[in-house]
């Protein structure tokens, strides 16, 4: 990307990325929901890892194909995510389950919450490299 781009031609950019990872994520999903319904039901363990390998591409071609001008607000989104995924994460440690699951549980509230305070503290200091001193 050049330096004369102009915000139409990075809104341009933004909405044809948009629609990558859509249709990224349709295939993926699409493919998910296929394999669960012809598969027989005694390995559930296969299914999803199949889904998170195919979100492991989904992920690395939506974020490596993202410009420059678009990483904050790709930042924002991601802390917002981040936030959801902790719902879940709380819900899988807290849940009567196996103690995997609450193993699991916990080290995802962990990392979640590293990611988010994180991702705050980035954009808060971003955020101070603009402010008049």
């Amino acid at each position: 990307m050049d330096m004369t781009s102009t915000p139409a031609d990075i809104a341009a950019q933004a909405a044809a990325l948009s629609h990558q990872a859509a249709d990224l994520a349709q295939a993926a999903a699409g493919m998910a929901a296929a394999a669960a319904a012809n598969a027989p039901p005694a390995a559930p363990f296969v299914y999803l890892f199949s889904i998170f390998v195919l979100a492991i591409f989904v992920g690395y071609y939506v974020v490596w194909s993202v410009t420059p001008a678009l990483h904050s607000p790709l930042m924002a989104v991601t802390n917002a995510i981040s936030s959801v995924i902790i719902v879940g994460a709380m819900l899988a440690t807290g849940l009567h389950g196996s103690m995997v699951a609450h193993v699991f549980g916990f080290l995802a509230v962990v990392l979640v919450s590293v990611n988010i305070f994180g991702g705050f503290a980035v954009t808060n200091r971003m955020l101070a490299m603009f402010k008049k001193k």
